[in-house]
């Protein structure tokens, strides 16, 4: 009898450290970042209801309740990421339903989309446990596979040649919640596409970065270039610029001017990257901007942007440099200015030297016109000048490519 209480006292010992001991690491679940948050307002609901893809995040959802362990929740992140940035692709393109009445040329149905995906995986607490290397893991996937980031692709062999394009996600979102990015639109309308050059066709692959300090210096626009710009014949990375007007950014420096990305964060130093003790203040554009200004790609003027603002060596104050930075200064602002449009020219092009490439591949910046509504219009998400204006400005980005892969030789290989 006291072989059995003892027994039984060990039993049940064990029972209650079962009860009390946590048999999981699994991290609580965060809150939904702020720009996460904006999805709740009246312009993003409208948006994803009008493009049809307001499916996508309950569709979502549902697939991650469904799995039981992290290793099918990973499986449901790649493959829904993957879908959703083909179905954007396919949208954009006239490919399947255009799910409603708000033009297919239009990029912010991805976008909201896309955050409406990040917020699930960011506040679900699945009953297997999740830790928060886990949940990272988990968002990563879904960013970079809804980004096109993962899915470029380039036909083995053969040639036509090969374009590498980027764009970003609407911004400044408080200033006006209805903004498009049409840089993003761009790299929906051209993703997989094939423009016919007086050089001979190009096949243009595409992806979409956020706009997010952190993640810029966590090393995304790295990690997704330097697999390709090897085998690439030209790149160029596209972003939202000035008003009426395309600019070929000559120089990027390497600074970061604080203004708030889409989390609100600010940002002023030096841009991150690896190996800051061979970092230089600038980088210049290889692409053929001659050509490019000379041309007539469509209705807006692209300028020879030389333009930076420095610190010259010995120091002083900032100083504006209409013809570029001067020997020993310190950047201030590149061309494309000190957000991230000029960050990523900054990086694309650091990458591009470091892998020895500068003096073979072409490629640097091209700011847009900034994409306007129409007059009068403050409340409504679109327009017909709207419109007009996003597939003009894309149109032209194809005619620019266009010119620069007729302007530079072919890479051999």
């Amino acid at each position: 009898m006291t072989r059995i209480r003892l027994r039984l006292a060990v039993l049940g010992l064990s029972l209650l450290a079962g009860l009390t001991v946590p048999t999981t690491t699994a991290a609580a679940a965060p809150a939904a970042t702020t720009e996460e948050q904006r999805l709740d307002r009246a312009v993003p609901q409208e948006i994803l209801h009008r493009s049809g893809f307001d499916d996508v995040a309950p569709e979502f959802s549902r697939a991650l309740e469904r799995a039981h362990s992290y290793a099918q929740a990973r499986r449901v992140v790649v493959r829904e990421g993957t879908a959703l940035w083909r179905r954007a692709v396919d949208r954009a393109q006239g490919r399947g339903p255009a799910g409603g009445d708000l033009s297919r040329d239009d990029d912010r149905p991805l976008y909201w989309a896309r955050l409406g995906m990040t917020r699930e995986v960011r506040t679900w607490q699945p009953r297997f446990g999740l830790t928060g290397r886990q949940r990272d893991a988990l968002l990563d996937a879904v960013e970079r596979t809804s980004r096109g980031q993962t899915d470029i692709r380039y036909p083995a062999g053969g040639r036509p040649r090969r374009v590498l394009l980027t764009g970003f996600d609407p911004f400044t979102l408080d200033r006006d919640i209805r903004i498009s990015n049409p840089s993003g639109a761009t790299a929906l309308a051209l993703d997989g596409t094939v423009v016919e050059t007086a050089a001979g066709p190009a096949r243009i692959e595409t992806a979409v970065f956020p706009v997010r300090w952190q993640d810029f210096a966590e090393g995304t626009v790295e990690r997704t270039l330097r697999p390709y710009l090897p085998k690439a014949d030209l790149f160029t990375t596209v972003s939202q610029g000035r008003v009426g007007r395309f600019d070929i950014e000559r120089t990027n420096g390497a600074w970061r001017g604080g203004f708030p990305d889409n989390d609100n964060v600010s940002r002023t130093e030096t841009v991150p990257v690896a190996d800051p003790a061979t970092q230089p203040q600038w980088t210049t554009t290889t692409l053929p901007y001659a050509a490019l200004t000379a041309a007539p790609t469509g209705r807006f003027p692209v300028y020879d942007n030389t333009q930076v603002t420095e610190i010259p060596a010995g120091g002083g104050a900032p100083v504006v440099r209409p013809d570029g930075p001067t020997p020993g200064s310190t950047a201030r602002a590149g061309g494309g200015g000190d957000y991230l449009s000029n960050e990523i020219a900054y990086r694309a092009t650091l990458l591009r030297d470091r892998l020895g490439l500068h003096g073979t591949l072409p490629g640097g910046h091209v700011h847009t016109p900034v994409l306007q509504f129409g007059a009068g219009n403050t409340t409504e998400v679109t327009d017909p000048e709207f419109v007009r204006n996003r597939l003009d400005i894309v149109a032209q980005v194809r005619a620019i490519v266009a010119v620069a892969v007729s302007a530079t030789e072919r890479r051999p290989g």
